[in-house]
């Protein structure tokens, strides 16, 4: 675990024109926080953690957000928190004009991951 406690978001988005990377900022036990830079057209495909909850702080852009495996959705944006509570489905397509920055936090850490 590092013992930085303040990190500059800015630094981990890392744009590519193929999947979206999953760009680690921190992780304890407690929690993993994660920040996701997904270009228009890209998307994140619809999974779950098993045994915890995804927390999304959207910075910027804004999706098509995928909320079971029935395939309903909610389009979020800059500014929304999306809770994921362990096992529930959830993935995001970016059908927007501008990229899709957020920060996701999984805890605990450890809460596995299932493509659906």
């Amino acid at each position: 675990m590092s013992s930085e406690r303040i990190f500059s978001s800015e630094a981990f988005f890392q744009p590519t024109d193929s999947e979206p990377i999953r760009s680690v900022v921190t992780v304890s036990p407690e929690a993993a926080v994660i920040a996701w830079y997904v270009k228009p057209g890209q998307r994140l495909a619809p999974h779950i953690h098993p045994t915890g909850q995804d927390t999304w702080m959207i910075q910027s852009g804004e999706c098509t957000y995928i909320l079971d495996a029935a395939g309903h959705t909610r389009t979020i944006r800059a500014g929304d928190v999306v809770i994921a509570p362990a096992g529930s489905v959830h993935g995001a397509i970016n059908n927007g004009a501008e990229p899709l920055r957020f920060i996701s936090v999984v805890s605990p850490a450890e809460s596995g991951f299932e493509l659906v």
